[in-house]
């Protein structure tokens, strides 16, 4: 069984704006509302791709009740715990100004509220998946997911981590399954400009000598690259098609690695779906479905790099 947890999922107000001026009002042509969060993100993708698993988080006030609701419409399992105050998150995508939004903090977790949520997690099993993605709330530490895995150490279950900076360096020690930082972040973490493919792999390679077992990383329109636990290391170009929305199209990778090692434990089919789900979100209004993964699974076209040595 798969589970995500969203520390700080939204409502994704995700508007386009044509002519956007700062000072003046601003009307949308095209809007959409939508649960958002990287970990409800995978766990669309993992639905449509059939894919069981359940969706962990805290919600809050009204926007909260209606990211549970909106998830209930979308058959989405999800098993949230209410937070006592503040409200969820109202995301704010301008989908056509290159991706730039206005993210909000989010509300408070207790300490009380955080310790229900692990005691959820601590009842995972032997041969389960746990994914930690996105960011975490201001009222929790950046260590917070490295306390997680230090919980379930010994336990046998596969954990993924998607998340930035310090969150995501300080789980590497305790050797998550899969990693998938983008280019960029994975340049912050490094501070430096990776201007290319030897640049990325080398940065990529340090992080899984400290640690992490499968490093896969996104590069947008350049494609992908995989770091495998047995050595390997894989590249794919992206596939052609039109950039619709950027939006948790890292996300949909995370889901398709997850369903092509569920379904094969084979690590170039699992990062030809990942690149496949990826892809696929990234060419739609939203999240990809079924059929346009499969579509584009075809196309996908790895190879193994060999005489790199990082």
């Amino acid at each position: 069984m798969i589970y995500t947890v969203t520390l700080n999922p939204s409502l994704d107000y995700i508007v386009t704006v044509p002519g956007f001026a700062i000072g003046a009002t601003n009307r949308t042509r095209e809007e959409q509302m939508l649960p958002g969060g990287k970990g409800i993100n995978v766990s669309l993708v993992l639905n449509q791709l059939g894919v069981e698993n359940t969706a962990f988080g805290f919600q809050a006030g009204f926007v909260g009740e209606e990211i549970r609701r909106r998830l209930e419409i979308l058959h989405c399992s999800a098993d949230f715990i209410r937070l006592a105050s503040g409200t969820s998150r109202i995301n704010i995508k301008l989908k056509n100004y290159e991706g730039t939004e206005i993210n909000g903090m989010g509300p408070e977790v207790s300490a009380g509220e955080w310790e229900q949520l692990l005691e959820k997690l601590n009842n995972l099993l032997a041969g389960d998946t746990l994914v930690l993605a996105g960011s975490i709330p201001v009222s929790l530490s950046n260590d917070i997911y490295r306390e997680i895995m230090d919980m379930l150490a010994g336990k046998d279950i596969d954990v993924v981590v998607d998340a930035a900076g310090e969150a995501l360096l300080s789980v590497l020690e305790v050797h998550p399954f899969l990693i998938k930082p983008n280019r960029d972040e994975l340049g912050q973490i490094f501070d430096r400009k990776l201007a290319s493919r030897k640049d990325i792999m080398e940065c990529a390679g340090k992080l899984q000598r400290r640690g992490a077992r499968n490093v896969l990383v996104s590069m947008a329109g350049d494609g992908a690259l995989l770091l495998s636990e047995d050595g390997r290391i894989y590249e794919a170009p992206a596939p052609e098609g039109e950039l619709v929305n950027g939006v948790g199209a890292g996300d949909s990778m995370v889901a398709g690695f997850l369903a092509g090692w569920q379904k094969s434990s084979d690590p170039s089919y699992a990062f030809r779906m990942a690149v496949a789900a990826g892809s696929a979100s990234a060419f739609s209004d939203h999240l990809a479905d079924a059929e346009q993964i499969g579509r584009l699974m075809g196309e996908i076209e790895e190879k193994e790099i060999s005489g790199f040595f990082y």
